[in-house]
């Protein structure tokens, strides 16, 4: 049961993040000036659908060891770059936000680090788990601040 709530949590975060991206991408986001190596719209939803399941099962992985003060801190870090993760894209696509976005994703960075880290003391996979994550989320900040400094 904590796979598929693991699965579930990181899953519906995703949806309910993505919904409130897809309204914007066809209106305001077309109208941005965006760099040359801005991906195609359609990558955004599979790419994250993938990086939101290696995040649940990264979930489950620590979820699943005995309690402990280290992996409830650990889950307590991931929840919390969790919220950062949603709250981006009403930050950046709900209110076109691009500069606090910018920094709101750099905070998003850090805590993804911090929770790779906590993970790797546990769990070495479920660490590894989140390397896709913090790339693609690394990539999304040159993205991010791109399209800051061309609008």
């Amino acid at each position: 049961m904590k796979l598929l709530y693991s699965l579930l949590i990181t899953l519906a975060v995703g949806g309910i993040a993505g919904f409130a991206t897809a309204t914007a991408i066809g209106t305001w986001y077309t109208t941005l000036n965006k760099p040359f190596f801005n991906p195609p719209n359609w990558l955004f939803a599979p790419a994250w659908t993938t990086l939101y399941i290696l995040m649940g099962v990264a979930l489950y992985l620590v979820w699943r060891l005995p309690a402990s003060p280290m992996r409830n801190k650990a889950m307590t870090t991931f929840f919390a770059q969790l919220a950062l993760n949603f709250a981006w894209s009403f930050i950046f696509f709900g209110a076109h936000q691009i500069g606090f976005a910018l920094v709101e994703i750099m905070l998003l960075w850090l805590a993804i680090l911090i929770t790779i880290n906590q993970f790797a003391k546990l769990q070495k996979t479920a660490a590894l788990l989140l390397v896709p994550y913090i790339l693609w989320v690394s990539f999304a900040t040159v993205l991010n601040f791109s399209i800051w400094h061309l609008n």
